[in-house]
Order: structure tokens, then sequence, then C-alpha cells
């Protein structure tokens, strides 16, 4: 088991985590939160890295599932109105009536938003399944959005190994979600 330096993380790694987070979350301020969450992450997981991957590619794994954890948290949370001492303002939302002083947005396809919480799920159990080589390419293309000539400096390997792992990666993730009920036209 191999320990990581964690004093050099952040010079080493924290612009490339930023810029992944920023593609990510469109918000400096967001991509800030993220990289942040990722490094004190890495800091309490740092005794279980096996050196598998390069540090830079396991801090981006852990970035992936904090911006997963971001975005998750601002579709749950809803900021409230503000008084001007900063207090929440809730009868502001409502009329003397009692009934809402702006409609409620529509909600949607409920059935529509269990699927693809459905499919998360199944992408998430499928990719958990990658061999690691395929994983980190996978991950790095799919999910970070590397150009093959970034993963292949990263990784230390050629443009024909790159696109063979990822060839395959994209094939075991198709059957595994086939094998899993989604279907080629795209329902469950």
């Amino acid at each position: 088991m191999k320990l990581l330096d964690a004093h050099t993380w952040l010079d080493d790694h924290g612009d490339y985590l930023f810029r992944v987070a920023r593609r990510q979350l469109h918000s400096d301020e967001l991509a800030e939160d993220a990289v942040q969450e990722t490094l004190l992450a890495a800091l309490s997981a740092r005794t279980r890295y096996t050196g598998d991957a390069s540090p830079r590619t396991w801090l981006a794994g852990i970035l992936k599932h904090k911006i997963v954890d971001l975005i998750r948290r601002q579709l749950r949370e809803v900021e409230l109105p503000r008084d001007a001492e900063g207090e929440e303002a809730i009868d502001s939302l409502f009329k003397r009536d009692g009934h809402w002083a702006e409609p409620l947005r529509p909600w949607g396809n409920p059935q529509a938003e269990a699927e693809l919480g459905q499919l998360r799920r199944v992408l998430d159990e499928c990719a958990d399944r990658l061999k690691p080589s395929m994983a980190q390419v996978f991950s790095l293309r799919e999910v970070a959005g590397m150009e093959t000539e970034e993963i292949c400096k990263e990784l230390g390997i050629s443009p024909t190994n790159c696109w063979v792992l990822l060839h395959r990666a994209r094939v075991f993730m198709r059957q595994c979600l086939e094998l899993n009920g989604f279907s080629k036209a795209g329902t469950a």
C-alpha cells in the first residue's frame, strides 16, 4: 500500500481538478468547493490509496463523486428569500389570503425522473465493475472530458492502447446496461 504525500496535492493537481470541476459545474465558486471537498476526502482516505492509479487520476475519481454530490445538493435545496437583516422571509412567498405569491413551477415527469435516477445508479454500478485500466481511461475521457493526448500523457500509454481501452470500456458499459434492463432503444 502506497501512502500519498498530501503536502503537494494542491500545487501538483489543484489547477487540473479546478478545470475539471469548472467544466462540469459552470461556476468558479462551486468548482472551488468541489476541489476543497475532494482534497479533504482524499486526505481522510489516503491510507486506502493502493497506487493502481496515478494520484491525479485517483483525485479525479474522488472529484467526480464530489461533483455529483454538489449537483444533487443543489437540486434538493432551495434558497429562500431573505429580508433586510438576512433572515429567511418565508411570508414573502405567500399572499395575504395564504395562496402562493407566484405560481408553483411544473413538476415535470416523475416517472422519467425515477427512470433517470435508476439509470444513474446502474451506470455507477457498471462503472465500478470496469477493470482499473479501463475505468481510468473511461473516466478521464467521458467524465473529465480529457482529450486522447492528455490521457496518454497522464497514464503513460500509447494512443492505440488508449483507444482500445476506451472501446472495451464502452462495449462493457453498453452490455452491462442492457443486462440491467436498459435496452438499445434507451428505455428501461
